[in-house]
């Protein structure tokens, strides 16, 4: 067997299976999404139920919904007729998904949930199905074929369904004015948050940690002073503390070989003038795309008026747990 052909196939099939769902997005969608803000909106929750493999879907679509702002939790068919069912209430919104359209437990609840006053988006493979025709609107996610070679578990359509919530609670991010900032207030203690929260100000070295000399200080000066400050770059500033350029520990060493008493050298014949630098307002991890972009280590902070506030070294950055 081609263990590569077979693996490339079973994407290919589920990738012209996203494509149908796609292509048979349209009026029906927008409905959803409406409904969907509708509840949102009277500060109402969005239930994501499923069965079988779509339970694990549910699960995520419902996951995904709720990182994003969109009140969400997830009900277990199973376990709703067991007195789960307390988690709807009138006004809410039921995203329900059975590519048959047939699961039994599924359809069990439908009456029972219509009474509640909860409005139904069916995600299914069939619109011929009970499912679809209880529900307020249909989505269908049908496809071509499963990449299951037997075509029966359910691969291609499980991708489909879940395209199909990442679709709906992208849209409704949007919708919803939802932000980055947004985002981090409900991530605040992962990796995401920590570096949609934290600006340039909470991590930048100062004081002590700050080298910086004026631009008729030596190169033997600011070593001293990198030292002093454990820093790898010094900011060389005028006498009103406006930045004028920086002289790194990569510039010694470009330098040392071609330049005879270097270490006497004034720093404005040797720094870098008009070097890249970050407001300290900034987003942290704006810093991080600014070291990947330039290809730096260090960088200067600097205030409206241009004058040095701080300093940020990429080595920093772990303990921040920003990388």
């Amino acid at each position: 067997m081609n263990y590569t052909g077979k693996g490339r196939d079973v994407v290919t099939m589920e990738i012209e299976g996203l494509r149908k769902v796609r292509d048979n997005i349209g009026p029906a969608f927008d409905r959803a999404v409406d409904i969907l803000l509708e509840c949102l909106r009277a500060g109402k929750k969005i239930v994501v139920t499923g069965i079988g493999k779509n339970l694990h879907v549910a699960q995520k679509i419902s996951a995904t919904l709720a990182s994003t702002g969109s009140t969400s939790v997830f009900l277990s068919p199973a376990q709703a007729i067991h007195g789960d069912l307390g988690i709807l209430c009138a006004g809410d919104a039921l995203l329900a998904l059975s590519y048959s359209g047939e699961s039994e437990e599924l359809v069990a609840l439908l009456p029972v949930v219509k009474r509640i006053g909860v409005r139904i988006i069916a995600l299914t493979g069939d619109l011929g199905s009970t499912l679809a025709k209880s529900g307020d609107i249909a989505l269908t996610v049908a496809v071509d074929r499963e990449a299951c070679p037997f075509n029966l578990a359910p691969t291609a359509s499980t991708t489909a369904t879940l395209a199909m919530g990442d679709a709906l609670a992208m849209v409704l991010l949007e919708a919803q004015g939802f932000r980055r900032e947004d985002y981090a207030k409900l991530h605040p203690g992962g990796v995401i948050g920590r570096a949609l929260l934290l600006r340039v100000s909470d991590i930048m070295r100062t004081a002590d940690r700050l080298a910086s000399l004026s631009e008729t200080a030596t190169v033997k000066d600011a070593l001293l002073a990198m030292t002093r400050a454990r820093s790898g770059s010094a900011g060389i500033v005028d006498g009103e503390n406006r930045l004028l350029g920086i002289f790194t520990d990569g510039d010694l060493r470009r330098r040392l070989p071609t330049r005879e008493r270097l270490l006497d050298m004034p720093l404005g014949k040797v720094m870098t003038r008009s070097p890249v630098t970050v407001a300290s307002d900034q987003l942290a991890i704006d810093v991080l795309k600014t070291f990947e972009e330039h290809k730096i280590d260090d960088l200067l902070v600097v205030d409206g008026q241009n004058r040095l506030v701080g300093a940020v070294d990429i080595q920093d950055l772990p303990k921040f747990k920003i990388l």
